[in-house]
């Protein structure tokens, strides 16, 4: 494939990085929710999400930089998603990747409406694609499926499912649905839209998405786990928020050692899906494995 999996990630981070602040500095808005908008975006992270994206294109020998827009995209949603679920009516975090929270910084009213701005833009920013190999109903068929894993069916349900959880003793159908909704499918949208501009048939795309489901259980166990075995410096917050929100756990309803092995099982199975498309998965795989022992 050329160059390693170090060096891809490295090039396309550093392409979303730019891409991200020209985006930013062009915004005609007030300085106070540029400047919340900025400091969210910038905040750091491995930016699974995008390099999904990216690999995705390049498994189909596609150029990744046509998903430069819906990589950028994806982060601002991820991005308002987290600036949300730091607030005092959610999850009242002080702390995110070891900086002071939006909220923490600008105040309630501008990191909620930063968000907001996050939000809204993703969406322009797709409309406005002038990739000549991306075709309008290509275009439209990302804003739809976007809406969808960002919305009501998709991570704003989960969120909800996730709040109305806390204090409750949930089964693992019932945690199962929050983590596919509320972590998966955006991670899986990361997927599904590189595969959309790869222009790709309707049986590769189903093999994807059956990768993208497992991926994302796997994703949230280890981040179940994290919450439990990680220490701050690591995860960027204080460790074992989860058990003091009252939240349900992978490793609370099948033990930590339950909870690792269904973890080695959704990768396995999220490989499995990936040899079956018979593309050239080899990024994909590496992030695949990034997942399982990622760290923060």
């Amino acid at each position: 494939m050329g160059a390693t999996f170090k060096e891809f990630s490295n090039q396309y981070k550093d392409l979303l990085e730019s891409h991200l602040r020209t985006e930013m500095l062009s915004l005609e808005t007030p300085q106070i929710l540029k400047d919340a908008m900025i400091y969210s975006l910038e905040a750091g992270g491995k930016r699974i999400r995008p390099l999904l994206l990216f690999a995705t294109l390049a498994a189909f020998k596609k150029d990744p930089k046509i998903g430069l827009e819906a990589a950028s995209a994806i982060e601002m949603v991820h991005t308002y998603s987290l600036i949300h679920d730091d607030l005092p009516s959610m999850d009242d975090d002080d702390l995110r990747r070891g900086k002071p929270t939006n909220h923490k910084v600008y105040g309630e009213a501008a990191a909620i409406l930063a968000g907001d701005a996050l939000l809204t833009y993703s969406f322009q920013l797709i409309a406005s694609i002038q990739s000549a190999e991306t075709a309008a109903a290509t275009k439209l068929a990302l804003i739809a499926e976007f809406a969808k894993a960002a919305g009501a069916e998709g991570m704003v349900g989960g969120q909800v499912a996730d709040m109305q959880g806390e204090e409750k003793q949930l089964n693992l159908e019932e945690l199962e649905y929050i983590h596919v909704h509320k972590t998966g499918k955006l991670l899986a949208y990361s997927v599904i839209a590189g595969a959309l501009l790869a222009e790709a048939n309707e049986s590769l795309i189903d093999k994807l998405k059956a990768f993208s489901y497992h991926l994302g259980l796997a994703f949230q166990i280890r981040d179940d786990i994290l919450d439990l075995e990680g220490t701050e410096e690591m995860i960027g917050k204080p460790v074992g928020s989860d058990e003091n929100n009252h939240k349900s756990t992978y490793p609370s309803l099948l033990s930590m050692e339950g909870a690792k092995n269904a973890l080695k099982e959704h990768i396995s199975a999220a490989k499995k899906y990936l040899k079956e498309t018979a593309l050239d998965t080899a990024y994909l795989e590496e992030i695949t494995d990034l997942i399982a022992v990622r760290d923060s």
